[in-house]
């Protein structure tokens, strides 16, 4: 009996590891991408600094661990971002919703890209609408409006579905 008890309470072994998920990360600069991930690894909001290139961070919940992959969204960089597509199981697109229309005009040409692309067409998009707070900052159904997102579909094996998508503001 004595044997049982100590059992049950000391040799329980390590927890059971928790499922993880690759996700990328983008957005144009300035959309909060960084503030974002740094904000859920629990890390200080000062000093972050713009990403270059990418980053990757694992961002730890109670049921499972997110390995994203942050990618920068400087014009020169962009171009790049398929390149590290492969093997993503979702995506989280950031965008400023007080930004300028150059840049908004931009954001939606680039979701509506990576919407379209064949290795993330199927997979679940995030779609954040950071920078809330700010005055100039657009409502999700302006959003949802100006990025056609209502109306956008992917082209899944020879049928028409409908996009896997979900705004979030912050």
């Amino acid at each position: 009996m004595d044997y049982l008890c100590f059992r049950a309470l000391c040799c329980k072994g390590p927890p059971p590891p928790r499922p993880e998920y690759d996700l990328v990360c983008i957005g144009l600069t300035g959309s909060g991408k960084t503030s974002l991930l740094s904000q859920l690894c629990g890390e200080s909001p000062e000093n972050i600094v713009s990403t270059t290139g990418f980053s990757i961070k694992a961002v730890p919940f109670q049921n499972a661990i997110l390995n994203v992959k942050e990618l920068g969204g400087a014009d020169n960089i962009r171009k790049y971002w398929s390149r590290y597509y492969q093997g993503s199981q979702g995506v989280i697109f950031v965008l400023d919703s007080a930004s300028s229309e150059d840049d908004l005009e931009t954001a939606r040409n680039e979701l509506h890209s990576a919407l379209q692309h064949p290795q993330l067409c199927t997979l679940p998009f995030l779609i954040l609408a950071n920078h809330q707070d700010k005055p100039a900052a657009r409502s999700v159904q302006e959003i949802k409006k100006y990025f056609e997102l209502e109306h956008l579909h992917v082209e899944n094996a020879g049928s028409l579905n409908p996009a896997p998508w979900m705004i979030w503001k912050q």
